[in-house]
Protein backbone atom coordinates (compact mmCIF):
# COMPACT_ATOMS: atom_id res chain seq x y z
CA UNK A 1 0.00 0.00 0.00
CA UNK A 2 1.19 3.31 -0.87
CA UNK A 3 1.75 6.18 2.20
CA UNK A 4 0.35 9.19 2.23
CA UNK A 5 -2.26 11.12 -0.13
CA UNK A 6 -1.80 11.92 -3.49
CA UNK A 7 -4.00 14.20 -5.07
CA UNK A 8 -5.15 12.26 -8.19
CA UNK A 9 -6.86 14.47 -11.18
CA UNK A 10 -7.55 13.77 -14.82
CA UNK A 11 -4.04 14.28 -16.80
CA UNK A 12 -5.07 15.17 -20.67
CA UNK A 13 -8.88 15.46 -22.82
CA UNK A 14 -11.68 16.64 -22.40
CA UNK A 15 -11.77 16.03 -18.62
CA UNK A 16 -7.77 17.86 -18.00
CA UNK A 17 -7.76 19.02 -15.06
CA UNK A 18 -10.55 17.28 -13.13
CA UNK A 19 -9.42 16.11 -9.52
CA UNK A 20 -11.00 12.65 -8.93
CA UNK A 21 -11.81 11.44 -5.16
CA UNK A 22 -9.77 8.89 -3.80
CA UNK A 23 -11.80 5.71 -2.18
CA UNK A 24 -11.68 5.83 2.26
CA UNK A 25 -9.73 3.27 3.83
CA UNK A 26 -6.31 2.12 2.56
CA UNK A 27 -7.66 -1.17 0.47
CA UNK A 28 -7.46 1.06 -2.94
CA UNK A 29 -4.72 2.82 -4.18
CA UNK A 30 -5.21 4.85 -7.06
CA UNK A 31 -2.84 4.60 -9.92
CA UNK A 32 -0.39 7.70 -9.36
CA UNK A 33 -0.59 10.51 -12.01
CA UNK A 34 2.94 9.82 -12.60
CA UNK A 35 1.94 5.94 -13.69
CA UNK A 36 -0.86 6.96 -15.44
CA UNK A 37 1.16 9.28 -17.75
CA UNK A 38 2.76 6.35 -18.70
CA UNK A 39 0.54 4.41 -19.13
CA UNK A 40 -0.88 6.38 -21.84
CA UNK A 41 2.32 7.31 -23.34
CA UNK A 42 2.35 3.34 -23.91
CA UNK A 43 -0.88 3.23 -25.69
CA UNK A 44 -2.40 6.35 -26.61
CA UNK A 45 -2.13 8.63 -25.84
CA UNK A 46 -5.23 9.73 -27.63
CA UNK A 47 -7.80 7.63 -29.13
CA UNK A 48 -10.64 7.82 -31.92
CA UNK A 49 -13.55 6.02 -30.01
CA UNK A 50 -13.47 2.75 -29.29
CA UNK A 51 -15.00 0.73 -26.10
CA UNK A 52 -12.82 0.35 -22.49
CA UNK A 53 -13.19 -2.14 -19.81
CA UNK A 54 -11.89 -0.99 -16.19
CA UNK A 55 -12.71 -4.14 -14.71
CA UNK A 56 -11.39 -3.87 -11.00
CA UNK A 57 -12.06 0.15 -11.09
CA UNK A 58 -11.31 1.61 -7.67
CA UNK A 59 -11.85 5.17 -8.05
CA UNK A 60 -12.46 4.81 -12.02
CA UNK A 61 -9.18 6.76 -12.68
CA UNK A 62 -7.96 5.13 -15.48
CA UNK A 63 -11.02 4.12 -17.23
CA UNK A 64 -11.91 8.36 -16.54
CA UNK A 65 -8.51 9.34 -18.36
CA UNK A 66 -9.49 6.78 -21.57
CA UNK A 67 -12.90 8.48 -22.13
CA UNK A 68 -11.26 12.00 -21.75
CA UNK A 69 -8.72 10.91 -24.45
CA UNK A 70 -11.37 9.82 -26.89
CA UNK A 71 -12.80 6.40 -26.04
CA UNK A 72 -16.05 6.75 -26.55
CA UNK A 73 -17.27 4.40 -23.89
CA UNK A 74 -16.49 2.80 -20.90
CA UNK A 75 -17.23 0.23 -18.53
CA UNK A 76 -16.52 -0.21 -14.84
CA UNK A 77 -16.43 -2.60 -12.62
CA UNK A 78 -15.73 -3.18 -8.94
CA UNK A 79 -16.86 -5.44 -5.90
CA UNK A 80 -16.41 -2.94 -3.30
CA UNK A 81 -19.46 -0.94 -2.31
CA UNK A 82 -17.32 2.17 -1.51
CA UNK A 83 -15.83 2.09 -4.61
CA UNK A 84 -18.57 2.33 -7.15
CA UNK A 85 -19.80 5.56 -5.14
CA UNK A 86 -16.70 7.01 -5.57
CA UNK A 87 -16.75 5.84 -9.65
CA UNK A 88 -19.98 7.56 -9.80
CA UNK A 89 -18.85 10.67 -8.35
CA UNK A 90 -15.32 11.24 -10.28
CA UNK A 91 -17.15 9.77 -13.55
CA UNK A 92 -19.75 12.85 -12.87
CA UNK A 93 -16.93 15.35 -11.56
CA UNK A 94 -15.37 14.63 -15.10
CA UNK A 95 -18.36 15.25 -17.09
CA UNK A 96 -18.34 12.00 -18.47
CA UNK A 97 -21.84 10.47 -16.92
CA UNK A 98 -23.34 9.83 -20.23
CA UNK A 99 -20.20 7.46 -21.20
CA UNK A 100 -20.06 5.63 -18.48
CA UNK A 101 -21.49 2.07 -17.35
CA UNK A 102 -20.72 1.26 -13.72
CA UNK A 103 -21.51 -1.79 -12.22
CA UNK A 104 -20.35 -3.77 -8.58
CA UNK A 105 -19.95 -7.20 -9.24
CA UNK A 106 -16.96 -9.62 -8.93
CA UNK A 107 -14.14 -9.63 -11.92
CA UNK A 108 -15.20 -13.24 -13.21
CA UNK A 109 -18.79 -12.74 -12.89
CA UNK A 110 -18.40 -9.09 -14.74
CA UNK A 111 -16.99 -10.71 -17.78
CA UNK A 112 -19.68 -13.91 -18.31
CA UNK A 113 -22.70 -11.31 -17.91
CA UNK A 114 -20.76 -8.64 -20.52
CA UNK A 115 -20.11 -11.46 -22.84
CA UNK A 116 -24.13 -12.23 -22.62
CA UNK A 117 -24.23 -8.60 -24.08
CA UNK A 118 -21.95 -9.11 -26.65
CA UNK A 119 -19.44 -6.53 -25.88
CA UNK A 120 -16.06 -6.33 -27.25
CA UNK A 121 -13.33 -4.40 -26.11
CA UNK A 122 -10.70 -2.31 -27.24
CA UNK A 123 -8.47 -1.29 -24.07
CA UNK A 124 -8.59 -3.03 -20.97
CA UNK A 125 -7.21 -2.12 -17.82
CA UNK A 126 -6.31 -4.95 -15.02
CA UNK A 127 -5.14 -3.22 -12.03
CA UNK A 128 -6.50 -5.52 -9.01
CA UNK A 129 -5.23 -5.95 -5.48
CA UNK A 130 -1.60 -7.15 -5.66
CA UNK A 131 -1.74 -10.18 -4.18
CA UNK A 132 -3.81 -11.32 -7.30
CA UNK A 133 -0.98 -12.29 -9.81
CA UNK A 134 -3.71 -14.52 -12.03
CA UNK A 135 -4.11 -11.52 -14.42
CA UNK A 136 -3.10 -14.27 -17.35
CA UNK A 137 -5.43 -16.63 -16.30
CA UNK A 138 -7.80 -13.46 -16.62
CA UNK A 139 -6.49 -12.44 -19.91
CA UNK A 140 -7.23 -16.16 -21.06
CA UNK A 141 -10.56 -15.90 -20.34
CA UNK A 142 -11.43 -12.56 -21.86
CA UNK A 143 -10.49 -13.80 -24.88
CA UNK A 144 -12.05 -17.45 -24.47
CA UNK A 145 -15.82 -15.39 -24.05
CA UNK A 146 -14.72 -13.02 -27.10
CA UNK A 147 -14.68 -10.28 -25.25
CA UNK A 148 -12.00 -8.19 -27.28
CA UNK A 149 -11.38 -6.33 -30.60
CA UNK A 150 -8.77 -8.14 -32.30
CA UNK A 151 -5.69 -5.84 -31.63
CA UNK A 152 -6.86 -4.68 -28.25
CA UNK A 153 -4.72 -3.49 -25.75
CA UNK A 154 -4.48 -4.97 -22.17
CA UNK A 155 -2.85 -3.02 -19.25
CA UNK A 156 -1.83 -5.04 -16.24
CA UNK A 157 -0.72 -3.08 -13.19
CA UNK A 158 0.63 -5.15 -10.96
CA UNK A 159 3.42 -5.75 -8.14
CA UNK A 160 6.78 -5.44 -9.83
CA UNK A 161 8.21 -8.34 -7.89
CA UNK A 162 5.60 -10.66 -10.33
CA UNK A 163 6.92 -10.92 -14.23
CA UNK A 164 3.87 -11.80 -16.72
CA UNK A 165 4.66 -14.01 -19.52
CA UNK A 166 6.03 -11.89 -22.87
CA UNK A 167 3.70 -13.56 -25.24
CA UNK A 168 0.99 -16.65 -24.04
CA UNK A 169 -1.97 -17.83 -25.78
CA UNK A 170 -2.93 -14.70 -27.76
CA UNK A 171 -1.30 -12.17 -26.71
CA UNK A 172 1.85 -10.55 -27.35
CA UNK A 173 4.14 -8.14 -24.78
CA UNK A 174 4.54 -4.62 -26.20
CA UNK A 175 6.07 -3.18 -23.20
CA UNK A 176 7.03 -3.56 -19.62
CA UNK A 177 8.07 -0.63 -16.67
CA UNK A 178 8.40 -0.57 -13.20
CA UNK A 179 8.19 2.93 -11.19
CA UNK A 180 9.31 1.58 -7.62
CA UNK A 181 7.58 -1.29 -6.38
CA UNK A 182 4.50 -1.59 -8.68
CA UNK A 183 5.31 -2.31 -12.68
CA UNK A 184 2.89 -1.78 -15.62
CA UNK A 185 2.51 -4.84 -18.56
CA UNK A 186 0.89 -3.97 -21.78
CA UNK A 187 -0.44 -6.36 -24.34
CA UNK A 188 -1.79 -6.44 -27.74
CA UNK A 189 -4.34 -9.04 -28.28
CA UNK A 190 -3.46 -10.93 -31.91
CA UNK A 191 -5.81 -13.92 -32.18
CA UNK A 192 -3.48 -15.05 -35.04
CA UNK A 193 -0.61 -15.17 -32.90
CA UNK A 194 -2.56 -17.98 -31.08
CA UNK A 195 -3.16 -19.96 -34.16
CA UNK A 196 0.72 -19.74 -34.89
CA UNK A 197 1.87 -21.00 -31.60
CA UNK A 198 -1.42 -23.77 -31.84
CA UNK A 199 0.41 -24.94 -35.36
CA UNK A 200 4.01 -25.30 -34.41
CA UNK A 201 2.97 -27.19 -31.15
Amino acid sequence: MRKGKQQVRVIAGTAKGRPLKAVPGSNTRPTTDKVKEAIFSMIGPYFDGGLALDLFAGTGGLGIEALSRGMERAVFVDMERLSIEVIKQNVQAAGLTQQAEIYRNEAGRAIKVLEKRGERFALVFLDPPYRMKEMDAMMGELAQRGLLEDGARVVVEHDAAHRYPEQFASYIQLKHARYGDIAVTVYRYEPEAGELQTEEL
